[in-house]
Protein backbone atom coordinates (compact mmCIF):
# COMPACT_ATOMS: atom_id res chain seq x y z
CA UNK A 1 0.00 0.00 0.00
CA UNK A 2 1.20 3.43 -0.63
CA UNK A 3 2.23 5.62 2.21
CA UNK A 4 1.48 8.61 0.48
CA UNK A 5 -1.30 9.17 -2.05
CA UNK A 6 -1.85 11.93 -4.66
CA UNK A 7 -5.12 13.86 -4.24
CA UNK A 8 -4.55 16.84 -6.92
CA UNK A 9 -2.09 18.45 -9.68
CA UNK A 10 -1.65 21.66 -9.98
CA UNK A 11 -2.80 23.55 -13.78
CA UNK A 12 -1.98 26.89 -15.03
CA UNK A 13 -1.72 29.92 -13.24
CA UNK A 14 -5.20 31.59 -12.85
CA UNK A 15 -4.83 35.13 -12.79
CA UNK A 16 -2.37 37.57 -11.90
CA UNK A 17 -2.68 37.30 -8.10
CA UNK A 18 -0.96 33.59 -7.56
CA UNK A 19 -4.09 31.65 -8.01
CA UNK A 20 -3.54 28.23 -9.99
CA UNK A 21 -6.43 26.00 -11.20
CA UNK A 22 -5.84 22.59 -9.14
CA UNK A 23 -7.26 19.34 -10.06
CA UNK A 24 -8.51 17.46 -7.65
CA UNK A 25 -8.55 13.48 -7.43
CA UNK A 26 -10.39 13.35 -4.27
CA UNK A 27 -14.52 11.75 -4.47
CA UNK A 28 -15.65 15.47 -3.59
CA UNK A 29 -13.43 18.14 -5.13
CA UNK A 30 -13.48 20.32 -2.47
CA UNK A 31 -12.34 17.86 0.22
CA UNK A 32 -8.66 18.06 -0.59
CA UNK A 33 -8.96 21.51 1.81
CA UNK A 34 -9.93 18.71 4.49
CA UNK A 35 -6.25 17.08 4.64
CA UNK A 36 -3.81 19.56 5.68
CA UNK A 37 -0.99 20.59 4.18
CA UNK A 38 -0.29 18.90 0.64
CA UNK A 39 3.65 18.14 -0.42
CA UNK A 40 5.22 17.82 -3.80
CA UNK A 41 5.94 13.96 -4.47
CA UNK A 42 9.80 14.30 -3.10
CA UNK A 43 8.47 16.11 0.12
CA UNK A 44 10.51 19.12 -0.41
CA UNK A 45 7.67 21.70 -1.24
CA UNK A 46 5.01 22.45 1.10
CA UNK A 47 1.51 23.96 0.04
CA UNK A 48 -1.25 24.89 2.52
CA UNK A 49 -4.54 26.31 0.51
CA UNK A 50 -5.94 29.83 2.06
CA UNK A 51 -9.02 29.37 -0.49
CA UNK A 52 -10.41 27.39 -2.94
CA UNK A 53 -13.28 27.60 -5.40
CA UNK A 54 -14.98 25.31 -7.87
CA UNK A 55 -14.45 26.48 -11.54
CA UNK A 56 -15.65 24.50 -14.50
CA UNK A 57 -13.77 20.90 -14.31
CA UNK A 58 -10.94 22.12 -11.56
CA UNK A 59 -10.88 24.02 -8.45
CA UNK A 60 -9.52 28.14 -8.16
CA UNK A 61 -6.62 27.54 -5.67
CA UNK A 62 -4.93 30.54 -3.72
CA UNK A 63 -1.66 28.61 -2.09
CA UNK A 64 -0.11 30.52 1.21
CA UNK A 65 2.83 32.45 0.34
CA UNK A 66 2.05 32.26 -3.49
CA UNK A 67 1.35 35.94 -4.65
CA UNK A 68 2.19 36.63 -7.82
CA UNK A 69 1.31 35.27 -11.38
CA UNK A 70 5.09 34.38 -12.04
CA UNK A 71 5.42 32.32 -8.50
CA UNK A 72 2.42 30.27 -9.71
CA UNK A 73 3.54 29.51 -12.92
CA UNK A 74 6.47 28.06 -11.38
CA UNK A 75 4.06 25.27 -9.90
CA UNK A 76 2.65 24.02 -13.30
CA UNK A 77 1.99 20.31 -13.19
CA UNK A 78 3.33 19.54 -10.22
CA UNK A 79 1.24 16.60 -7.93
CA UNK A 80 0.24 17.52 -4.71
CA UNK A 81 0.30 14.14 -2.05
CA UNK A 82 -0.84 13.52 1.49
CA UNK A 83 0.08 10.85 4.05
CA UNK A 84 -2.42 8.11 3.78
CA UNK A 85 -3.07 8.17 7.29
CA UNK A 86 -4.97 11.49 6.93
CA UNK A 87 -7.11 10.60 4.49
CA UNK A 88 -10.19 8.18 5.27
CA UNK A 89 -9.94 4.77 5.00
CA UNK A 90 -11.68 2.92 1.77
CA UNK A 91 -15.08 1.08 2.39
CA UNK A 92 -14.45 -2.37 1.76
CA UNK A 93 -15.74 -2.10 -2.10
CA UNK A 94 -13.33 0.74 -2.77
CA UNK A 95 -9.70 1.76 -3.40
CA UNK A 96 -7.45 4.22 -3.35
CA UNK A 97 -5.53 4.52 -7.30
CA UNK A 98 -2.44 4.05 -6.16
CA UNK A 99 -3.48 0.79 -4.41
CA UNK A 100 -3.66 -0.17 -7.84
CA UNK A 101 -0.06 0.22 -9.23
CA UNK A 102 1.92 -3.18 -9.02
CA UNK A 103 -0.98 -5.73 -8.97
CA UNK A 104 -0.53 -8.41 -11.18
CA UNK A 105 -2.86 -8.10 -14.49
CA UNK A 106 -4.62 -11.35 -15.58
CA UNK A 107 -7.17 -12.22 -18.25
CA UNK A 108 -10.38 -13.81 -17.69
CA UNK A 109 -9.01 -17.04 -18.59
CA UNK A 110 -6.39 -16.52 -15.90
CA UNK A 111 -3.35 -16.24 -18.14
CA UNK A 112 -0.69 -13.55 -17.20
CA UNK A 113 -0.60 -10.56 -19.04
CA UNK A 114 1.65 -8.08 -16.87
CA UNK A 115 1.35 -5.40 -14.16
CA UNK A 116 -0.31 -2.24 -13.55
CA UNK A 117 2.14 0.63 -13.28
CA UNK A 118 0.21 4.02 -13.58
CA UNK A 119 -3.46 5.13 -13.98
CA UNK A 120 -4.08 7.84 -15.52
CA UNK A 121 -6.92 10.68 -16.12
CA UNK A 122 -6.59 12.32 -19.81
CA UNK A 123 -9.97 14.02 -19.39
CA UNK A 124 -11.82 11.03 -20.68
CA UNK A 125 -12.13 8.71 -17.83
CA UNK A 126 -9.59 6.73 -16.39
CA UNK A 127 -6.86 4.24 -18.10
CA UNK A 128 -4.49 2.04 -17.06
CA UNK A 129 -0.75 1.80 -17.72
CA UNK A 130 -0.02 -1.81 -18.00
CA UNK A 131 3.72 -3.59 -18.19
CA UNK A 132 3.17 -6.33 -20.50
CA UNK A 133 4.48 -9.98 -18.59
CA UNK A 134 6.53 -10.94 -21.95
CA UNK A 135 7.95 -7.48 -22.05
CA UNK A 136 8.05 -4.64 -24.54
CA UNK A 137 5.90 -1.26 -24.40
CA UNK A 138 3.16 -0.43 -22.13
CA UNK A 139 -0.02 -1.14 -22.71
CA UNK A 140 -3.01 1.58 -22.21
CA UNK A 141 -6.83 0.10 -21.26
CA UNK A 142 -9.84 2.17 -20.24
CA UNK A 143 -10.00 1.44 -16.50
CA UNK A 144 -14.14 0.59 -16.80
CA UNK A 145 -16.04 -2.73 -16.07
CA UNK A 146 -16.14 -3.61 -19.57
CA UNK A 147 -12.16 -3.92 -19.82
CA UNK A 148 -11.89 -4.60 -16.38
CA UNK A 149 -14.53 -6.84 -14.73
CA UNK A 150 -12.67 -7.63 -11.34
CA UNK A 151 -10.26 -6.21 -9.07
CA UNK A 152 -8.78 -8.02 -6.08
CA UNK A 153 -6.53 -5.89 -3.87
CA UNK A 154 -6.08 -8.31 -0.55
CA UNK A 155 -4.90 -10.73 -3.39
CA UNK A 156 -2.83 -7.95 -5.12
CA UNK A 157 -4.56 -8.61 -9.19
CA UNK A 158 -6.86 -6.95 -11.61
CA UNK A 159 -8.78 -9.57 -13.67
CA UNK A 160 -8.65 -8.00 -17.17
CA UNK A 161 -10.57 -8.10 -20.87
CA UNK A 162 -8.54 -6.77 -23.36
CA UNK A 163 -9.99 -5.06 -26.24
CA UNK A 164 -9.40 -8.37 -28.56
CA UNK A 165 -11.67 -10.29 -25.82
CA UNK A 166 -14.08 -7.73 -25.18
CA UNK A 167 -14.78 -6.89 -28.90
CA UNK A 168 -14.86 -10.52 -29.29
CA UNK A 169 -17.40 -10.74 -26.92
CA UNK A 170 -19.48 -7.75 -27.99
CA UNK A 171 -19.51 -9.27 -32.03
CA UNK A 172 -21.27 -12.83 -30.07
CA UNK A 173 -24.35 -10.94 -28.70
Amino acid sequence: MAERICVAQIGAAHGICGEVKLKSFTADPMAVRDYGPLTSEDGALRFEIEAARPAKAHLVVRFRGITDRNAAERLTGLKLFVSRERLPPPEPDEFYHADLIGLAVVGTDGSAIGTVVAVHDFGAGDILELRPSAGGATLMLPFNETFVPGIDIANGRIVVAPPAVAAGKRGEE
